[in-house]
């Protein structure tokens, strides 16, 4: 229902805006770290256990644990780096499924988004696909380098209204707009909604598919 896309979307713009505020006015506090870090800590958990992946799962209660002790202790005096590290290391591990799947021999990860919701592509749609697949690659790996050029370059609040809101933001019209590009320039592709195309990346996520060329 609309209604839940409204208030996710809802609870994620206030939790930027909690997490900006926090990092810019009380980085070093130990329940700032908590909460900057704890959120990401149990998403990740949480999709490696829907996915089964035992090891990763484990890095996880590890991380926690650190995280943890780290609140306990009083947090630490300089956390601007692990946050730049944490926004890194997310951003890189969005671009990994895309980037993996862009080997010789494999599926591109969009293309095979795109066989569960339509069944069967046509040429055109598998070479859109594909690039669509690249694109969104050379976007996570553009954001952790502008990350890295504001956090040397520029002062703390504008990396912290970059990692917290814009990124999101950003991330989320990229999505918006090239699903109404193709629909205008594209009107020979068949159609999927935005929520089909969401259904089905959280199916990709739950039982992801080999990656062998079909």
């Amino acid at each position: 229902p609309s209604w839940r896309f409204v208030a996710a979307a809802a609870a994620l713009l206030a939790y930027a805006g909690l997490s900006h505020a926090l990092m810019v006015h009380a980085p070093a506090h130990p329940w700032s770290v908590a909460a900057l870090f704890g959120p990401l800590l149990a998403a990740v958990a949480l999709g490696a256990l829907r996915r089964r992946q035992w090891a990763a799962f484990g890095l996880g209660a590890v991380a926690a644990a650190v995280l943890a002790a780290i609140t306990a202790r009083g947090g630490v005096q300089d956390m601007q780096r692990m946050y730049v590290l944490q926004h890194a290391v997310l951003h890189l591990t969005l671009a990994w499924p895309f980037a993996s799947t862009l080997r010789a021999g494999s599926e591109p990860l969009l293309t095979r988004l795109a066989l569960r919701m339509h069944g069967r592509l046509s040429p055109a749609m598998r070479v859109y696909t594909r690039r669509l697949t690249v694109a969104w690659t050379g976007y996570f790996v553009g954001m952790v380098a502008v990350s890295a050029l504001l956090y040397a370059f520029a002062p703390w609040r504008w990396w912290s209204l970059f990692g917290n809101l814009l990124s999101p933001l950003l991330a989320a019209s990229l999505f918006v707009l090239e699903h109404l590009w193709r629909h205008r320039h594209h009107p020979e592709f068949e159609r999927a909604s935005l929520a089909a195309a969401w259904r089905a990346w959280q199916t990709w996520q739950t039982r992801p598919s080999s990656g062998a060329i079909r």
